[in-house]
């Protein structure tokens, strides 16, 4: 019988010590296993690279034998195996604390109803095992935990996200260990444009036309966005890539009218009547000429545009609301209004009917067409 069992119980053994053979690459399931989050706030990735354990009817929050308690012996290392890993790819701030761009071990300390969470550049440690508090610790924040959902799993989950924030919450159990991670929109998002702009997109001018827009709409770097405006339409060394549209055009008067630079937002308009352009192009400018008050700007587009597409209903009607509001209101705005409504769409006729009506009486607001 001992010449029969024996043999087993080595091959038994042999078989567990297979699993972990540092001899060969087989993939074995874990019990916590790995675990990467990603998460985009404004042009700034987060990534939270883990091992996720599982409850396993524990009382993990309560356990020291599972997340040690008041750093005794050590602090916890947020999840298992490898300490948890937590990057950003450009500056943030945490709880309103600064942080600089780059990947951190992430590693905790509850300290009697409070947790004290560690960012440590010496970021590749197993478990926090050899952590120095006093030489690895990049930053630390003290946070409340909150109640949440049960979840079996260890997991970190992305909450209550606006442009410029986001909340990061360590979840396991019924409780979450928040905390707020907050990047400078402008300051980062400008700097991610000047370093893209000089690669491939240098030659787009599609690329240069949207930064100078996104500043726009922000109201920020307005100078810098202009510089960018231009260099979509004149393009780069010796004019390469040069690309004048009216989509640039636009960019560029509407940087000029936020800048209060009234004579060269004039010779961009006229720069801009120079322009063949699809009749739906032509729309688009001299409604956003019209909408912004530039009046005369619009009269002088609308009747560029009708002399490339005469019989463009729609440009019809722009050229008689210019010039209603230009106040050249005559009888040739009643003869246009009378071929829009004859060359609009049935669909459209109603509406094209009661501006007309409007202008006529002198009761026309500039609202939704």
């Amino acid at each position: 019988m001992r010449k029969i069992i024996l043999p087993a119980l080595v091959l038994l053994g042999y078989m567990g010590f297979a699993q972990n053979n540092p001899f060969h690459t087989l993939n074995f399931p874990s019990a916590s296993p790995q675990v990467i989050e990603m998460q985009k706030l404004g042009i700034t990735e987060i990534k939270i690279n883990y091992h996720s354990p599982a409850l396993n009817n524990r009382d993990v929050w309560n356990d020291p034998n599972v997340i040690p308690q008041n750093g005794e012996p050590i602090a916890w290392r947020a999840g298992a195996n490898m300490n948890t890993t937590i990057a950003f790819s450009t500056d943030v701030l945490i709880n309103e604390k600064p942080l600089s761009a780059g990947t951190y071990g992430f590693h905790v300390i509850p300290k009697e109803g409070t947790y004290t969470l560690l960012f440590a550049h010496n970021n590749n440690q197993w478990g926090s095992y050899y952590l120095d508090l006093e030489k690895d610790i990049s930053l630390s924040v003290d946070v409340e935990a909150e109640a949440c959902p049960k979840t079996e799993q260890l997991d970190y989950e992305f909450l209550n996200r606006t442009e410029n924030s986001v909340v990061v919450g360590l979840e396991w159990g019924e409780q979450r260990l928040p905390f707020t991670v907050s990047v400078d929109l402008n300051k980062t998002v400008v700097e991610s444009f000047r370093n893209e702009l000089r690669g491939l997109n240098t030659y787009r001018w599609e690329a240069w036309n949207d930064a100078a827009i996104w500043c726009l709409q922000h109201d920020t770097n307005l100078e810098e966005a202009l510089e960018w405006a231009n260099r979509s339409i004149h393009g780069g060394f010796n004019g390469f890539a040069a690309n004048k549209n009216l989509a640039n055009l636009e960019t560029k008067v509407r940087l000029l009218q936020k800048l209060n630079r009234t004579i060269e937002l004039k010779e961009t308009v006229t720069d801009a009547l120079t322009l063949e352009a699809s009749p739906y192009d032509l729309n688009g400018f001299s409604i956003f000429l019209l909408r912004n008050g530039l009046y005369d700007e619009a009269l002088s587009m609308t009747n560029h545009a009708l002399k490339l597409h005469p019989d463009t209903w729609f440009l019809q009607l722009n050229h008689a609301i210019a010039q209603f509001f230009a106040k050249k209101k005559s009888r040739k705005t009643t003869i246009l209004l009378e071929n829009a409504l004859n060359n609009a769409p049935e669909g459209y006729k109603p509406r094209v009917k009661e501006i007309s009506d409007e202008i006529e009486k002198g009761t026309f607001t500039f609202g939704q067409r």
